[in-house]
């Protein structure tokens, strides 16, 4: 498991497919991850089941808040297509659980990941992509240390428009000297 005081990051279990059924189901959740039909319930455990074939490195990790005493499923993110060779992996965010939005989860999530990339997986660069529209988004990785390094112009169509995707990475050097500063 990888911690923080009030966030964690555990394997996934076949029990929180329910409530991913139920969050990529919701417009507002699915709009920034990249889904834009209806997804049924076969299909998640479809991919459910996909995961598990996954490289033990690439596996979707679920996020758990600690809410009061007991720890709470809010989403998931994770550390894939990972390149070996040049040392860099992607990474992905979702937080579902709306009542979870805009309190500083995401960035926490994003430090223990990019923790887990540089101190477990000794990668050098973690990189992301996000539409330019997400400036929520924006804020939160820029806050847990990745830059901008280029837009893909309109490269994305989403509901009825355009949308820039804009690449952001962290390189472990930049965490490494964020982590001395702190």
């Amino acid at each position: 498991m990888i911690s923080a005081e009030r966030v964690r990051l555990r394997a996934l279990e076949r029990e929180d497919v329910k409530r991913f059924y139920d969050w990529v189901n919701d417009p507002e959740v699915a709009d920034w991850i990249n889904l834009y039909l209806p997804m049924s319930n076969a299909d998640e455990e479809r991919w459910f089941e996909d995961q598990l074939q996954r490289d033990k490195h690439e596996k979707p990790l679920a996020i758990e808040i600690l809410d009061g005493e007991t720890w709470k499923l809010v989403g998931s993110c994770s550390v894939f297509s990972i390149d070996w060779v040049n040392s860099a992996g992607e990474l992905g965010i979702m937080i579902g659980d709306k009542s979870f939005w805009n309190k500083g989860y995401g960035t926490q999530v994003m430090e223990l990941l990019i923790g887990h990339c540089f101190e477990t997986l000794n990668l050098n660069r973690a990189f992301l992509r996000l539409y330019s529209r997400n400036s929520r988004a924006v804020r939160t990785y820029q806050k847990a240390g990745f830059v901008e390094e280029g837009r893909l112009r309109q490269a994305a169509y989403r509901r009825g428009l355009y949308d820039d995707v804009v690449m952001m990475s962290v390189l472990r050097s930049e965490w490494t000297g964020r982590k001395k500063e702190h």
